[in-house]
């Protein structure tokens, strides 16, 4: 063994602790998977209501149908996110919900995303009560705030996200514009699909997550520049605002 040895040099890059990820929110979709929980019940009380009286009461008593909420039947604005046509109609939706559900809650947080899911549901359904005098069921109006909070969302934190933001702004705008043009066909409520679309980009224009690194390397995370009670004004503001349009409609349709 050779005591005099001198230490080999160090490059002063070595001198740094290696760089680490920067900490992403972390936390468990528990209001996805409670409304997919819900929805599946829901569903599955309409296939025993219908095998034992032979007829559909949950969706009879939640549809969105016009003559029943120009009566007074409010709550048909927002029962029918629970509601669906078919295990098909059920499975696309669930679908849907699980995949853009899980991304969106773990930076919205449990609170904000409810409110976004709400949102997303009243809009379309008003939007669809305004446009269409058809009946209609399904989350997707919901599930198209949900799109469209996700485009707002990365279009507003493109500097963070980088090239990933443009491929996927473009992957978003495509699904949204395939899936409007299929709700072109006979029995789908596209206006839903669209009301939904912008109540869920508005709302997250004005009240989504404003993200910024915090922190010091290598010690970084993710931070919500947004205000709790601003979350909280938007909400309010937007259900106000949805609540008046709608009475609104039902007024001038009464009256006439």
């Amino acid at each position: 063994m050779i005591q005099d040895q001198q230490p080999a040099p160090v490059s002063p890059a070595e001198t740094f602790p290696p760089p680490q990820r920067i900490q992403l929110p972390q936390t468990t979709p528990v209001v996805t998977y409670t409304l997919l929980g819900i929805s599946i019940f829901v569903y599955l009380l309409q296939l025993g209501s219908q095998l034992i009286f032979d007829f559909d009461w949950p969706a009879a008593y939640g549809v969105k149908y016009n003559p029943l909420i120009e009566a007074g039947q409010f709550w048909r604005l927002l029962t029918p996110l629970f509601l669906h046509g078919s295990i098909l109609h059920l499975a696309f939706n669930m679908y849907a919900l699980y995949v853009l559900g899980r991304r969106i809650e773990r930076f919205f947080g449990h609170y904000r995303f409810l409110a976004l899911y709400t949102i997303g549901g009243f809009a379309g359904n008003i939007l669809s009560m305004l446009f269409t005098s058809a009946a209609s069921l399904g989350s997707s109006t919901a599930i198209f705030g949900l799109l469209g909070a996700e485009g707002v969302f990365i279009y507003q934190h493109r500097a963070i996200l980088g090239e990933r933001a443009k491929q996927a702004l473009q992957q978003i705008i495509q699904v949204a514009v395939i899936n409007l043009l299929i709700g072109l066909s006979p029995g789908i409520d596209n206006w839903g699909h669209v009301g939904g679309l912008l109540g869920g980009a508005t709302f997250t224009w004005l009240a989504g997550p404003l993200l910024q690194i915090g922190g010091l390397p290598p010690f970084q995370r993710i931070e919500d520049a947004r205000p709790p009670r601003t979350v909280s004004l938007v909400f309010g503001a937007l259900t106000i605002l949805l609540a008046a349009l709608a009475g609104g409609i039902i007024y001038l349709r009464v009256k006439n």
